[in-house]
């Protein structure tokens, strides 16, 4: 790896030995709040352990030392939290969602910047998620359904394929690129047995061939970030100078934020000095009159059988009533979703609600997971502490009032985790048996 320090001495100058010192010391561990289903102040009183914040984003806070399998946590498991490295969540802050924006995040796997723009979108807009590796997709959909984002697509597309298909729709696009991944050296052994100059450089190439397929799905007057987890100056500073050489119609802007560093006068880097493992992120603006789209009316008409099955499991459809039926499942698509864009590797659209089988139907875990609480027609809650919880991600049955019977949101300190179907005390367990707790 000396190539690589060399480079790096060569970048930073007088902060060489400071970025050693970071460097050689702890991985940098953060989490960030889901505001979709949990406040800062909630999570802190649930955690057990102090949460100090990150200079990257309100919800973002440092993991401290000596904590670890937090990924078994009950509160993991319901969607309170997403584990992420901390300088990972600026890409989204400088890309500055608001309500009702339809944003596309073109390379989303596993998903921890797709979760952190729906929590911002809090249901309103359209979230699509892309990632074109399945397994990877797959991924990035079981993270959308566990942070309850019922306004998300999932698919599993080329960039090219699907910036095309979606031209001009999106208000706001994220492209974190792959790349020689060099802000993870010190948690990923196998980005530096991968390492070297010539890698740098074919990253390079991919990432400007990834922004110019994107640039395609952005509406006149949007916002594109461009992200990388690398320091390298070619797939940074190189890929952004080369895409505004080559499209004058974009340019930089002030994403007004003071984490990291200045680069290219608005663009951001954040070194291990700064608070995080490694990171870029770069604003761009395409010119033109942006508008706001009105959302799309829906399509289908409702199956009625679908909608008494609907409201006898959710209070006041919480999810709307934009229903298709599709391989006997009831999916309710996103209000912002255009059924018509088929063709494209869509793995998911919205939440599923249900399953039609013989003579019934049998509810789906997104439905529950994507629901609060008082959206279920009922629900049982327990302590995150308690053994009903914790026999409940083990798949266990777990008692319950005589009064509840049926199908009923199962929560943790009010946050719905999952479902159950409960008769004479006991609740039989629908926790997915891909989640549940050895």
């Amino acid at each position: 790896m000396q190539e690589f320090l060399d480079r790096m001495k060569a970048l930073l100058g007088d902060e060489y030995n400071s970025f050693l010192e970071y460097y050689e010391g702890e991985n940098f561990r953060g989490l960030r709040v889901n505001t979709l289903k949990c406040s800062v102040e909630k999570l802190k009183s649930l955690i057990g352990f102090e949460l100090n914040p990150t200079p990257f984003c309100n919800e973002g806070f440092y993991i401290p030392e000596g904590v670890q399998s937090l990924g078994n946590s009950p509160l993991h498991h319901c969607g309170a939290f997403y584990i992420q490295e901390p300088s990972a969540t600026s890409a989204v802050e400088m890309l500055g969602v608001e309500k009702g924006d339809l944003v596309l995040d073109l390379c989303a796997a596993p998903g921890g910047k797709s979760t952190q723009i729906g929590a911002k979108l809090n249901g309103t807009g359209l979230l699509w998620s892309n990632e074109i590796v399945k397994s990877r997709a797959n991924i990035l959909l079981s993270n959308i359904e566990r942070m309850g984002i019922s306004n998300a697509v999932v698919s599993n597309a080329h960039p090219d394929l699907l910036c095309q298909r979606l031209s001009g729709r999106f208000d706001k696009v994220l492209v974190d690129a792959p790349c020689s991944g060099e802000g993870m050296f010190r948690k990923n052994g196998s980005a530096q047995t991968e390492w070297s100059v010539a890698h740098v450089e074919s990253c390079a190439e991919r990432q400007l061939n990834i922004l110019n397929s994107a640039k395609l799905a952005l509406k006149d007057g949007g916002v594109m970030v461009y992200s990388t987890c690398t320091f390298s100056p070619e797939e940074n500073e190189g890929v952004i100078t080369r895409f505004l050489e080559e499209n004058p119609d974009f340019s930089l802007e002030d994403a007004g934020v003071s984490f990291g560093r200045p680069a290219m006068d608005f663009a951001r880097r954040i070194f291990p000095m700064d608070g995080g493992e490694g990171h870029f992120a770069a604003r761009l603006r395409k010119s033109g009159q942006a508008l706001k789209t009105e959302p799309l009316p829906n399509k289908n008409t409702p199956d009625q059988r679908a909608l008494d099955f609907y409201d006898s499991v959710f209070k006041n459809r919480p999810f709307g009533e934009n229903i298709e039926i599709k391989n006997n499942k009831i999916i309710i698509l996103p209000k912002n979703y255009d059924i018509d864009l088929r063709g494209l590797p869509i793995l998911r659209a919205g939440v599923v609600l249900g399953e039609v089988l013989k003579n019934r139907i049998e509810p789906h875990h997104s439905a529950f997971a994507a629901a609060k609480a008082e959206q279920c027609a009922q629900s049982v809650d327990f302590d995150v502490n308690s053994a009903e919880i914790k026999a409940y991600l083990h798949g266990e049955e777990i008692a319950v009032p005589n009064t509840i019977k049926g199908y009923c949101a199962v929560c943790v300190n009010g946050i719905t985790l999952g479902f159950g179907k409960a008769s004479n005390g006991r609740l039989k367990n629908k926790y997915p048996k891909g989640l549940r707790t050895l």
